[in-house]
């Protein structure tokens, strides 16, 4: 169902009014699945995908923020730089999955805040960013696209090419990264580096118990008995190690050391009595 809404949208002094379509459902997914990260990596958690959004208009930013919430996302709002770093600092426990970057901010300039982001040590270094300003300047839009930003969207800007904008380089990101990061809430799995990553800080796994993870992740939601595991591990070619298959249980609690809060009382990893084991799609 589709319901027309007219918004007032205020920038630089301009007040202009488009007439547009919300998509609400069937058209605004409820979650998504496909990515991350936050976005940084690649997300397996039905979940709204999240956007920061770091602009000084308040008005601006909170129409922003409902168009986007009608469509899906959830949308964080940052009114200066610092503070959106700061976001981005946190965003082990509230992954982003896109930053929407003002040029212009009271206590930074867009351009060199992008650069900052690119030059960052932690996955956030690699969230897409999406550039929006007042400004025409060409010169601005290809120095925004050389320092790291996907994409540039000039004010006064119509809703639906913001958001048609946000979903393509949503849906570029997510093809990129498909094949290195699965990320769960704080957990990162990293298929080309093998490894994996709490909070953004490394945990020690042996290569069996990666496998073992890997497996079990790949198909969160999935009850997998300890017979199925022995197989998938196996038939990927992952591990031969006979003493592996016979110690499915020992590598899952060796496996919860690393990655569980409480190992006592695990939530990533569950077990099925009598079933077998469950990796949880949504985590903290």
């Amino acid at each position: 169902m589709v319901r027309a809404s007219s918004l007032a949208w205020l920038k630089a002094g301009m007040i202009f009014a488009v007439t547009t379509a919300h998509p609400l459902a069937p058209h605004a997914p409820a979650g998504n699945r496909s990515r991350q990260l936050s976005g940084v990596g690649v997300d397996t958690i039905d979940r709204m995908q999240r956007v920061l959004l770091i602009d000084d208009d308040a008005r601006l930013s909170a129409m922003v923020r409902d168009y986007l919430r009608a469509a899906g996302l959830e949308v964080m709002l940052a009114p200066d730089g610092a503070r959106g770093m700061a976001a981005l600092d946190a965003a082990g426990s509230t992954p982003i999955d896109l930053v929407l970057l003002d040029l212009m901010l009271p206590d930074a300039d867009g351009l060199d805040l992008c650069r900052r982001i690119r030059a960052r040590r932690d996955a956030a270094a690699q969230l897409p960013i999406v550039m929006l300003t007042a400004k025409g300047d060409p010169f601005d839009r290809v120095v925004g696209l050389e320092i790291g930003a996907d994409d540039y969207v000039s004010k006064p800007f119509e809703p639906r090419e913001l958001l048609a904008r946000i979903r393509a380089v949503l849906r570029r990101q997510g093809g990129a990264l498909a094949a290195s990061v699965l990320r769960f809430g704080k957990l990162e799995i990293d298929r080309d580096a093998r490894g994996i990553r709490i909070d953004g800080e490394p945990r020690s796994l042996t290569s069996h118990q990666y496998d073992l993870l890997l497996v079990l992740a790949e198909r969160a939601g999935r009850v997998l008995s300890r017979e199925q595991l022995m197989d998938l591990v196996g038939s990927d070619g992952r591990t031969s190690d006979p003493a592996f298959d016979r110690s499915i249980d020992v590598h899952i609690a060796r496996i919860r050391s690393a990655i569980e809060d409480d190992v006592r009382a695990p939530k990533r990893i569950i077990t099925v009595r009598g079933a077998g084991y469950v990796f949880a799609r949504q985590q903290d």
